[in-house]
């Protein structure tokens, strides 16, 4: 008999998904019965809630939209906040709850993982401020309903949510008819009308830059941009919250702009520019060290997945990957702009001197080669990886704008899932490692093979900058971070685990784990407490002072 849940996996299936997460209970398990059934679909167990939805949104990130199933209650509850990362960040997961069925639901039995108040609609509630849509399938609406959500998913780039009772799962349907409707590529008369008004806008500018931002990732139209940059031969730049969206190898990227704490010539290239057209890009605190942006509304045109803005004034929103794909139709024609090249990293010292912050980001840049997929955890990870020159076809993955430590450890794993082909790098410090370190088992399990770097620097490095540097609360328990992989099942011939503490170690220790594709890569990279990249530094300054 074919089902509501055969349908539901079909679907998943049709838009891309290859893997499923998420942790059984009671509530979903004859759900997932239909999942490890099929021969086209792979369950992936997590440790914990949290870190499948966290490892979904790292597959999304990559592959372009996931999902992963929990149990009713206590299982959604934990994954809450990262599905609220995903909303935050535009990427679109599905999260498919296993409830109740209909008639213990319908009679409010007192039945667990409830809040023993005979109402079932509570945590659906908690979930309508962090997701794009949400359905609770009954048998007369399941069909329609899991149409309905997915195309939002697919359009809007954020989560939504599926209520998935027991019983219903186990209803007869009928197969899918059709694919699912996918969104014309007709302009409306509103999208043209804005097109025209941004041609005019860089028809008459004489120093116009771009910034491109994280949505361009999320809606996966790299490509797109690239045309409209190399049509017209335009400058280009990217926050932080958006790194990878442009290659950063080619002449028309300009670097990372960040705010005031952009180094020069970049930092006055942008904020005196006649024109800052914004691509999917939001202007927020971490992104642009707390809103010191040199420029005004006057210069600024948005086009963002759910906002335009022309020089402060809001227009209607529009589908931010067909207006993209547009841009590059446009005819209008402006001379060369002198694009600034690229500032790279100097030459590494490698000696027997113990390792900082500043030499690690160093030979990280040099580490790196085209195709590579970098994940930078919110903390010195990403700080110091925001000044770092990408390569080629790299694909960079952070958490700037949510900002939950630990996220990036299950991320990598899911991304690394989604895409094998590309050797994955992980940056971590060992206070956000200690929140998510149980998916190392999984990452195990399932033979990925990243190169983790775990920065071993004895606490919250970003906290301590911020405010209290010496104080208990940016204190963590030490680990022997070197040592967690065989505590977690690894072999010899699984993993390999490595501690450095100079750059002599380093330099040899990163020449070995390139080579070694066929096992996981575990670096324990111990630097001081009270070192930290030069832009966390200037950032930490900043948000201290926003704070008080």
């Amino acid at each position: 008999m074919y089902t509501v849940a055969d349908y539901l996996l079909d679907r998943l299936k049709e838009i891309g998904i290859d893997e499923i997460f998420g942790v059984p209970g009671d509530y979903n398990l004859q759900f997932l019965d239909h999942i490890t059934a099929r021969e086209d679909l792979e369950w992936i167990g997590n440790a914990n809630e949290l870190n499948a939805a966290y490892m979904a949104d790292g597959y999304a990130r990559t592959k372009g939209i996931s999902a992963f199933v929990t149990t009713f209650g206590v299982g959604e509850l934990s994954a809450i906040n990262g599905l609220a990362g995903s909303f935050a960040e535009n990427v679109p997961v599905i999260e498919i709850v296993g409830s109740p069925t209909t008639t213990v639901q319908k009679n409010k039995k007192l039945v667990h993982h409830t809040l023993g108040d005979g109402n079932f609609l509570h945590f659906e509630k908690m979930h309508e401020e962090i997701t794009a849509a949400i359905a609770h399938l009954t048998a007369e609406n399941a069909l329609s309903e899991i149409d309905r959500v997915l195309t939002i998913a697919l359009s809007e780039k954020r989560p939504v949510y599926i209520n998935l009772p027991i019983d219903v799962a186990e209803f007869e349907a009928n197969r899918p008819l059709k694919p699912l409707s996918q969104t014309s590529e007709k302009l409306t008369a509103v999208e043209t009308a804005i097109l025209n008004k941004v041609e005019k806008a860089l028809s008459q500018a004489n120093n116009p830059v771009v910034i491109a931002g994280h949505e361009i990732l999320s809606y996966h139209i790299e490509q797109e941009l690239d045309e409209f940059i190399q049509k017209f031969n335009l400058p280009i730049t990217t926050l932080p919250l958006g790194k990878s969206a442009f290659n950063e190898e080619d002449p028309h990227y300009l670097g990372t702009y960040s705010g005031s704490t952009t180094e020069e010539p970049l930092k006055s290239r942008v904020d005196t520019a006649d024109l800052v057209l914004l691509l999917g890009a939001k202007l927020t605190d971490s992104a642009t060290a707390g809103f010191s942006f040199g420029f005004t509304d006057k210069q600024i045109i948005s086009i963002g997945s759910t906002e335009v803005l022309f020089y402060g004034e809001k227009s209607e929103a529009i589908p931010l990957d067909r207006f993209v794909s547009a841009l590059a139709t446009l005819s209008f024609s402006r001379y060369a702009d002198e694009i600034l090249p690229v500032k790279r990293i100097s030459d590494q010292e490698i000696n027997d001197e113990k390792l900082t912050q500043k030499q690690f980001w160093k030979m990280v840049e040099t580490f790196l080669i085209p195709g590579d997929t970098v994940i930078g955890e919110q903390g010195t990870s990403f700080f110091g990886l925001t000044s770092v020159a990408l390569k080629k076809e790299m694909h960079f993955i952070g958490q700037p704008l949510w900002g939950s430590i630990g996220y990036t450890f299950p991320s990598a794993l899911g991304s690394q899932l989604a895409n094998k082909a590309s050797r994955h790098l992980l940056f971590i410090g060992d206070g956000s490692l200690q929140l998510t370190v149980q998916e190392l088992g999984t990452a195990l399990r399932e033979k990925l093979t990243p190169i983790v770097f775990v920065i071993n620097n004895n606490g919250y490095t970003v906290e301590r900058e911020i405010h209290g540097a010496t104080e208990q609360y940016n204190d963590i328990p030490m680990w022997d971070y070197q040592k967690l992989p065989l505590v977690f099942g690894g072999t010899s011939q699984t993993v390999a685990t490595y501690k450095v503490t100079t750059t002599i170690e380093l330099d040899e220790v990163m020449k070995t784990a390139r080579k070694d594709t066929q096992r996981l890569q575990w670096i324990e990279v111990v630097m001081d407490q009270e070192d930290a990249p030069e832009l966390l530094k200037k950032l930490a300054k900043i948000f201290a002072k926003q704070n008080s």
